[in-house]
């Protein structure tokens, strides 16, 4: 097989791996002194680079073997995993070896074994933990294991807004505001690099739904785009620098992403001024010439295009004259560069031990942190020792704690806990990882009596709901990548909980989700608790805040709506549609995105973005702005006013007092997570960006000068104090960086 992927690329890949590293004292290597810059070292070597050796770089193949192709990779590839791009041996350049995604160390294909990873709560969980420090520490867990398992790069930093709440995808992703999303995913990105392995950002851009992902066409204003999900790239890039931008499937404004000149030419690399490189999603990938020249650096997974376009076809194309020698080492380049940039070249990638106890401790940190407390009436949780009889109901919670699936699916120590679901194939499988809630419960709750009902007959879960003190119901919704989703529960599950909540008064609703769902018996139950896709260590955690060992202190990264008729779009584009068949999704909300079309709009939503309960209270004083040297400072105390210790997050959001032009009446402008125990008080300081103050027009930020409004709260909707403040004026060039 290896002859036919060196004949698709257009050189001898056999020959470049049987060459072997010249000894280091028989050859100078300027290119492996750690004391010059990346870009030095990446000029360095590529002087000594041919033509062949450069195309080697910029063409990378799917890693594993696949059922519905006659495909098997090339020798030097890890079994199960994402893609493999052959390394420069002669030079001192390894391989890059790939691996999925944003949550763990992932298997692809039909690997006959699973490698069996710790895996974090899905990127909306995370987010919801409104905590970089935490998202850093996840991502430098899940990027050790990447390289203990022979990776050194991660197909992870999934930052795509939630446009689309029914996005089937949304659970990789980093919630509905761009300052938020940047942040956490850049942090988490950050955390991954710090192994010495390149991460990439994904997907650029406007990968807003799965259905007709690969055709259709994202209509939108470029200036709302800069304000919205360019925003988070941009956000996320500059708190990371990931080696890497994966351009996603879909068309943006009449161009696919990876051949969109805009995108990629003019925004990422003239006006952000990325350094790193462009690879392409698996499949997303649908010319030479144009890719190439449209800015896209390195075509991978073959053979998941139609053509193995940056093969032959590429070789063919700079030996014409079509794509230049100077392009082709730009694309060489940036590849290099990234690779000397994070380490990945200085530190070769050996497989190695896990530890997987110290990792279990860092994703049960995330799911607690993660988990949102969005109701608890009469105060029902914490459950207290007086509680002496339990039911749990639903959601294989005598096994486990459900999962996302695709492409980012990590598979967990001890298997899948409930095999056979559907579907068993792609999108599939379902997964759920053997953390049990229902055995933490009852390590927790020692004296109580507490049982188990699967809650496929609602009528039989109120029989045994009805006689206890307290009813647990896990209800779930499993998403995937390659399919959207509806906001409502499937299975049943809206009856078996409102049979429940008849039964007894005193139920609790625990949800693994993938993002909002509708909740019609919302007045009827006492509590919920959003857990999302919780992790390998999902189970303890789940009981550790049900039982008040673990204060909630998550908060929504993204607005739950009451219903549709909420939504910017009442129905999913493209459905219905016939196979291939192209179609636009016109995004004429521009950058008026999750909470601010619902304050745009006036819509009272069922829980807004930023809300989230705990078992304690805080307050918020002393609100202070101070605009100063072209930037905005906000200063305030907050009290723990409750009897258990907690983590509160304030959240600051900003708005112009004449409109300026904003698309909503405001935006998130900065945020805090703060630990406090009963009495504690801190003082907290945080700085607006100042693009959060600017309307993106005619190619720069623009502040508009005079009065602003500045607004402390506990969510978008519970604003607890507000002052103005006089912003002067001001332009900044569309490279700002703050």
């Amino acid at each position: 097989m290896i002859t036919r992927f060196a004949l698709a690329l257009g050189v001898s890949v056999v020959a470049l791996a049987a060459a072997g590293p010249a000894p280091a004292d028989a050859v100078s290597r300027p290119w492996m002194d750690v004391s010059l810059s990346p870009d030095a070292r990446a000029s360095a070597v590529l002087k000594e680079m041919s033509r062949d050796e450069k195309l080697v770089l910029v063409f990378g193949y799917f890693s594993s073997t696949d059922k519905g192709r006659n495909y098997s990779p090339p020798a030097g590839a890890r079994p199960g995993a994402a893609g493999y791009v052959a390394g420069v041996p002669r030079l001192g350049i390894p391989p890059q070896w790939q691996t999925d995604a944003g949550i763990g160390v992932a298997t692809q294909g039909a690997a006959q074994q699973k490698r069996e990873r710790t895996a974090l709560p899905s990127g909306m969980g995370t987010a919801a933990t409104w905590n970089p420090d935490l998202a850093y520490k996840g991502g430098a867990m899940i990027g050790s294991e990447a390289r203990s398992s022979g990776f050194n790069v991660m197909l992870a930093g999934g930052v795509d807004l939630v446009r689309e709440p029914r996005n089937g995808r949304n659970f990789e992703y980093g919630g509905e505001d761009p300052l938020l999303a940047g942040t956490m995913v850049g942090a988490q990105i950050a955390g991954i690099q710090s192994n010495r392995i390149v991460s990439t950002v994904k997907h650029y851009a406007l990968n807003d739904q799965e259905t007709g992902r690969g055709i259709l066409d994202a209509r939108i204003d470029p200036d709302q785009a800069r304000m919205s999900d360019l925003l988070a790239f941009e956000f996320a890039i500059e708190r990371s620098s990931p080696g890497s931008v994966m351009c996603a499937y879909n068309q943006v404004n009449g161009a696919h992403a990876c051949e969109n000149d805009w995108l990629l030419n003019q925004v990422l690399k003239r006006d952000w001024g990325f350094r790193g490189y462009v690879m392409s999603d698996w499949g997303a990938t649908h010319s030479t010439e144009r890719s190439v020249n449209a800015g896209l650096d390195q075509d991978s997974g073959f053979p998941f295009d139609k053509e193995p376009y940056f093969g032959a076809p590429l070789k063919a194309a700079v030996a014409a004259g079509r794509v230049s020698q100077q392009r082709l080492d730009d694309m060489a380049r940036r590849i290099l560069r990234s690779m000397f940039a994070v380490g990945a070249i200085d530190q070769e990638v050996v497989p190695g031990p896990i530890d997987f106890a110290a990792h279990a401790a860092v994703t049960r940190a995330d799911a607690e942190q993660a988990a949102v407390l969005l109701k608890n009436r009469d105060s029902i949780l914490p459950l207290g020792p007086d509680v002496r009889s339990i039911v749990v109901i639903g959601s294989h919670a005598d096994k486990g704690v459900l999962s996302g699936g695709g492409s980012s699916q990590t598979y967990p120590a001890g298997g899948n806990a409930v095999p056979g679901l559907q579907p068993t194939g792609w999108p599939g499988p379902v997964v759920y990882y053997p953390s049990s809630p229902l055995d933490a419960i009852r390590a927790l709750a020692p004296n109580a009596k507490v049982i188990f009902v699967d809650g496929s007959d609602p009528a039989e879960a109120a029989r045994a709901a009805a006689g206890a003190d307290v009813a647990l119901v896990f209800a779930n919704q499993w998403a995937s990548e390659s399919i959207d989703v509806p906001l409502t529960l499937a299975d049943n599950q809206d009856a078996l909980i409102e049979a429940v909540a008849a039964a007894n008064k005193r139920s609790v609703v625990v949800l693994e989700t993938g993002g909002p769902v509708l909740m019609p018996w919302l007045d009827r139950v006492s509590a919920v608790l959003e857990i999302w896709y919780p992790g390998t260590s999902g189970g303890g955690a789940v009981a550790n805040l049900l039982f008040g060992r673990i204060n909630p202190s998550g908060r929504l990264p993204v607005t739950f709506p009451r219903d549709l008729v909420q939504l910017p779009r009442l129905a999913l584009d493209g459905v219905g549609l016939p196979e291939g068949q192209v179609f636009t999704v016109d995004y004429s909300e521009g950058a008026t995105v999750g909470y601010k079309w619902f304050d745009a709009k006036n819509l009272q939503p069922l829980f807004p973005f930023g809300h989230g309960l705990s078992y304690t209270s805080f307050g918020y004083e002393g609100l202070k702005a101070v605009s100063a040297n072209g930037g905005l400072t906000v200063s305030f105390r907050v009290r723990n006013t409750g009897a258990a210790r907690g983590m509160g997050v304030p959240q600051v959001y900003v708005s112009p007092a004449g409109g300026a032009g904003w698309e909503a009446p405001k935006r998130l402008g900065g945020f805090s997570k703060v630990d406090l125990a009963p009495g504690a008080e801190t003082v907290v300081s945080v700085k607006v960006d100042p693009r959060l103050l600017a309307v993106f027009r005619s190619g720069a930020w623009r502040i508009a000068g005079g009065s602003y409004k500045v607004m402390l709260g506990a969510s978008s909707r519970d604003i607890r104090q507000s002052i103005s403040v006089t912003v002067p004026a001001r332009t900044l060039p569309v490279t700002y960086r703050p």
